[in-house]
């Protein structure tokens, strides 16, 4: 492979935007290829499949996606990275753009490293292994100022540089895996010939497959005795000859499996499954007590539903507590096994001092912390504002809420369940004050409509808008913006290796 035509341009360019890019790698790269047109036709009209030859990809593109650009056409592809070089089949065609998928990689980029992980490029978990943590990092910025600035339209103060992780494996402490009575294949078990038809499988679903289930011995996201765990059952169940569950006819024992751990090194097991079977469920158990001394709360969950979710059935208690705890500058969380919590805690804790410090408390504001989700932040911020207001739409959650908030002594919270665009309402605004400072960190989806109306309808000082989405928090923020300014924004990696990034924007009222 020739990598060194590529190499200084791609070091130098690798966040840029994809206008700066393009001129780059035009310059250089090979003339591409149509082996056919999209236009053509064949048959009773069936349409061909259109393949481009050398095509140098230029950028990376919202979740996960990489871009090349072939007469004009944008093109999106997964599974590559800026300036690989490849032939891709067209899969799809709109009017701006279109997606494809590689057919094989000629060229491999010079940015570019070995993915530590052997399940690379079957697991769907760590797409972006194969990338130095620095470029995954510039990349990340890229994607947050893209979204408010290009997309957005959103004039931004001052954009600060992205914080990255300490800690770029074993850096969950959430893991949840499947079980499947049959293992999807990597390319080397089926290149090996071995009959694995009646092997089954504990790990991870594949990108996109809900019944597929690659069988995984090690992961480096979450440290041990993470992957010990879910070895020793894999053992108890193969030695007793425990049925895993199938996934098309929903039968079967052992259904999921779900690890946490804690900051302070507690640690839960989570045994989900499909049939109440006491003395199997027992014997598993009891072996992963006494192995792992670690285990501060082993609890099981008979799950016969058609879905995997957990969310409203009763948790039994094996052994241990039915939490653990979680502490964050003297604060204590008890973590349940329904409860939300930051899958990176130590990243968790910086998102929450830089939360605070966008804030800017004195400890005369009211604080309405919405999608509050256990309290974490509105506990973390509680000591530096007169009242903090949460409010969240899972009930449970609110429960953790006031059971940390006593916990811990703090006494000017409330926590408030339901639907936020049916509580935040003048009613509950009439009762708890007006908002100096709106805290909010919604799901994927963004803000509903009606929420955005009450924030400027309400006008408080500051809203801090803490987003996993940076796409849907340019929109909701570009909806605030005849109201506010952004004085300045700052993305949070809190999943290195993969395309998702944290981004926490401040907007202070016009005058």
């Amino acid at each position: 492979m020739r990598h060194s035509e590529f190499g200084p341009s791609i070091q130098h360019t690798a966040c840029t935007t994809q206008d700066d890019i393009l001129p780059v790698f035009r310059a250089r790269e090979r003339p591409h290829k149509k082996i056919e047109k999209v236009d053509d036709f064949c048959g009773m009209g069936r349409r061909r499949k259109q393949v481009l030859e050398d095509v140098t990809i230029l950028d990376i593109a919202d979740k996960g996606q990489a871009i090349a650009r072939v007469d004009e056409m944008v093109i999106f592809v997964k599974g590559v990275v800026p300036g690989d070089v490849c032939d891709i089949q067209i899969k799809r065609k709109r009017k701006n753009y279109a997606e494809g998928y590689v057919q094989k990689i000629k060229e491999l980029s010079p940015i570019r490293i070995e993915a530590k992980c052997k399940y690379f490029g079957v697991c769907g978990g760590c797409k972006w292994q194969n990338l130095s943590y620095e470029k995954q990092l510039e990349f990340k910025q890229k994607q947050v100022n893209d979204a408010l600035q290009r997309i957005g339209k959103v004039e931004v103060g001052a954009f600060e540089s992205i914080l990255g992780s300490e800690q770029i494996f074993n850096y969950r402490n959430k893991l949840e895996f499947s079980f499947s009575h049959r293992q999807w294949l990597t390319a080397e078990q089926v290149a090996s010939g071995v009959d694995f038809d009646n092997v089954p499988s504990l790990g991870f679903h594949v990108p996109g497959r809900w019944d597929k289930v690659l069988d995984v011995k090690e992961c480096h996201l979450m440290a041990e005795p993470s992957n010990g765990i879910r070895n020793r059952v894999r053992e108890i169940a193969l030695a007793n000859d425990f049925p895993y569950y199938n996934l098309n006819e929903q039968t079967g024992f052992l259904r999921n499996l779900i690890v946490r751990s804690t900051m302070t090194n507690e640690w839960m097991v989570i045994l989900s499954v499909a049939e109440d079977r006491p003395n199997d469920i027992k014997l598993i158990l009891d072996a992963l007590v006494e192995e792992f001394p670690q285990l501060t709360s082993v609890l099981y969950v008979i799950n016969d539903k058609p879905n995997d979710t957990i969310a409203d059935l009763d948790i039994q208690v094996h052994s241990g507590n039915d939490f653990i705890m979680e502490e964050m500058e003297g604060l204590k969380f008890r973590v349940g096994p329904k409860s939300f919590y930051q899958t990176n805690g130590p990243q968790a804790y910086e998102l929450y001092k830089i939360t605070r410090d966008f804030a800017g408390l004195t400890g005369e504001e009211v604080v309405y912390d919405l999608y509050t989700g256990t309290g974490t932040i509105a506990q973390f911020v509680a000591k530096q504002a007169k009242k903090v207001v949460g409010i969240e739409y899972v009930e449970p959650a609110i429960v953790d809420a006031k059971l940390n908030a006593e916990l811990n002594g703090i006494e000017n919270t409330s926590f408030y369940a339901g639907d936020m665009k049916d509580v935040f309402t003048k009613e509950l605004v009439a009762k708890e004050g007006h908002p100096d400072v709106v805290i909010t960190d919604p799901p994927r989806a963004g803000m509903h409509g009606d929420v955005i109306a009450r924030l400027n309808e309400l006008l408080p000082q500051r809203i801090v808008y803490v987003s996993c989405n940076p796409a849907t928090q340019a929109r909701d923020v570009q909806l605030l913006s005849e109201n506010y300014e952004v004085k300045k924004v700052r993305p949070v990696d809190m999943f290195p290796h993969t395309h998702h990034v944290e981004s926490v924007v401040l907007l202070e009222r016009k005058p």
